[in-house]
């Protein structure tokens, strides 16, 4: 999975739009956050606090909490380790939270 493909994925969410940079490009829901790429192989994604714990205990490779993160709503993930259905779950999630 690469951001073309994050950006593919998001495309397919209704309401899910594409904002942020070119080189940090981000997908929101009525300005709400769902996921926004970090570098060309990181993403955080918003999630739900105990999703988040889920998340980092089945796919420790993939996904992570950096310090600056522990407070917030929030879960990183790394692109090129494979668990592209577990990154598409993670993006899913967070445009159905932001959509309630």
């Amino acid at each position: 999975m690469d951001l073309e493909d994050v950006g593919a994925f998001a495309a397919t969410l209704p309401g899910c739009k594409k904002k942020g940079t070119a080189g940090r490009p981000a997908w929101y829901v009525d300005d709400r956050l769902v996921v926004r790429a970090e570098d060309p192989t990181t993403l955080v994604i918003r999630t739900d606090i105990s999703v988040r714990e889920r998340l980092v205990h089945d796919h420790p490779d993939t996904f992570g909490v950096p310090p600056r993160m522990e407070r917030h709503r929030k879960v990183q993930a790394v692109l090129d380790h494979g668990n592209d259905d577990a990154i598409r779950d993670a993006i899913r999630a967070a445009w159905e939270m932001q959509r309630r």
